[in-house]
């Protein structure tokens, strides 16, 4: 189940379209302006459990809070779909890369939104199944 899902968006109204989409899914929805308030939300917060990352930011954009993410290891932890108007292929394999999880290209309509983020969801918990069996293999 999802629980709570960190938004980060230079756009209000995007940030509210979020919330109306996600309050299907009765989840806490936190809301980052660009991606250094991310990061320190990220910072305070534990139990976050999906991001959504716009590219296009002031301060911090998206492909510098990945680099930093993973750096972190904030990445290997917690699920990041990139949610941009940059949908060029170049774009989509750069993010993968620095270790978001998945890409989906705005305009969006909620199915997609829904769709990603159970695809994403789904294989990030199939990973997380595959290193419990191997270690209960040990």
């Amino acid at each position: 189940m999802l629980n709570k899902v960190l938004v980060v968006d230079d756009s209000a109204l995007i940030h509210q379209m979020y919330h109306l989409v996600l309050a299907r899914y009765r989840c806490q929805v936190l809301d980052a302006k660009n991606g250094q308030e991310a990061l320190d939300i990220l910072a305070q917060q534990d139990d976050v459990q999906l991001v959504l990352l716009d590219i296009n930011m002031p301060v911090m954009n998206g492909v510098q809070f990945l680099e930093k993410a993973a750096a972190l290891g904030i990445t290997e932890r917690v699920p990041v779909v990139i949610v941009s108007t940059e949908g060029k292929e170049a774009d989509t394999v750069q993010g993968l890369k620095l270790g978001a999880n998945g890409y989906l290209t705005k305009p969006f309509t909620p199915s997609q939104l829904h769709e990603v983020i159970v695809k994403v969801l789904q294989a990030s918990e199939t990973c997380v199944e595959q290193v419990k069996e191997t270690a209960l293999e040990r």
